[in-house]
């Protein structure tokens, strides 16, 4: 029980310090952006006198490390600042943003992992059948094309041809679940398709590489059937990398949906970062990139932990 105290002790400290890492460079990014952020915003009709005093407003004229240490200071506080777009307090912009994508993720999710798994296993049962071969090819396709291609063409067939969903995703904070569930099932589908091939091919590998195991050709020697080999004696075995590669790919469903929400016009996280690109709004460009690194990191840490609890092995390395 120490060592695994110890190891997420570690593991948090660690991402700890990549995110501040993460923080200094997106800081520095926008620092190096070309251009004068007040100029940009007034206009070239404004006076450097105007220019100057919206500089002292924005905090423009501190030494950037000076605005750095601010900025953080107020992140750890839970202050993002003010849009400079709406003047509208950032935090409350991102809320309702948030929990948009993260309900896109999610629904992604439920309708991916039991997909991915199900297929994995199927696909490992009947190994190098004609089913094998085609799943790996339609998966291998689908993760091929861009989300944007995959998008349009989800739109084209089931909003356009066969008007079965809409092409837009127009949600709001009052509407009900199982309407919400339905205009966001584009995206979600089409994160679906980006993402289930490679849970779908690593729980494959992961199986296929157990079943020469000898505790696998035991119980075959036995006279169990393969199915039940597989369920019951390759799979909980194989949870490792299976988790490992399913939290990894939820990281990408919440960091990865910018251009899905762009192109289906969802209120989430990613069309907000664009928007906000477009108006040089700064301060909000900031906070979504931090959040986003922020998801990342921990999801990231939570497979390398989830990894080594469902293989003890890792803790005693050799």
């Amino acid at each position: 029980m120490y060592k695994i105290v110890k190891m997420v002790a570690q593991r948090l400290a660690l991402g700890l310090v990549t995110l501040f890492v993460v923080s200094l460079i997106i800081f520095l990014g926008v620092e190096l952006l070309p251009g004068d952020l007040a100029q940009e915003i007034l206009g070239r009709s404004a006076t450097e006198e105007t220019v100057a005093a919206f500089r002292r407003d924005l905090g423009l004229d501190l030494p950037p490390h000076t605005r750095y240490i601010e900025w953080l200071a107020g992140i750890v506080q839970g202050d993002f600042g003010r849009s400079l777009a709406s003047q509208r307090e950032i935090s409350e912009l991102i809320g309702v943003r948030l929990q948009n994508t993260l309900f896109l993720a999610a629904l992604a999710a439920i309708i991916s992992v039991p997909l991915a798994l199900f297929l994995g296993v199927m696909a490992a049962l009947y190994r190098n059948s004609v089913y094998d071969r085609a799943v790996n090819v339609v998966s291998l396709s689908a993760v091929s094309f861009p989300e944007f291609f995959i998008a349009y063409i989800l739109i084209l067939y089931l909003a356009v041809k066969f008007p079965w969903f809409p092409s837009l995703a127009n949600v709001d904070p009052t509407t009900p679940l199982m309407e919400r569930a339905y205009r966001s099932f584009l995206p979600a589908l089409t994160l679906t398709l980006v993402v289930v091939a490679q849970m779908m091919r690593m729980t494959r590998a992961a199986i296929i590489n157990l079943l020469a195991s000898p505790y696998i050709e035991m119980a075959n020697l036995k006279g169990l059937s393969r199915s039940r080999v597989i369920l019951y004696h390759a799979l909980p075995n194989a949870w490792a990398p299976i988790i490992n590669v399913i939290v990894l790919s939820l990281a990408y469903l919440i960091v990865g949906v910018v251009v899905v929400e762009v192109v289906f016009i969802y209120p989430g996280l990613g069309q907000l970062i664009v928007d906000s690109v477009r108006t040089r709004d700064i301060p909000v460009v900031q906070a979504c990139s931090l959040i986003f690194a922020a998801t990342y990191i921990l999801l990231n840490l939570t497979a390398d932990v989830l990894t080594i609890l469902t293989n003890p092995r890792l803790l005693h390395p050799k």
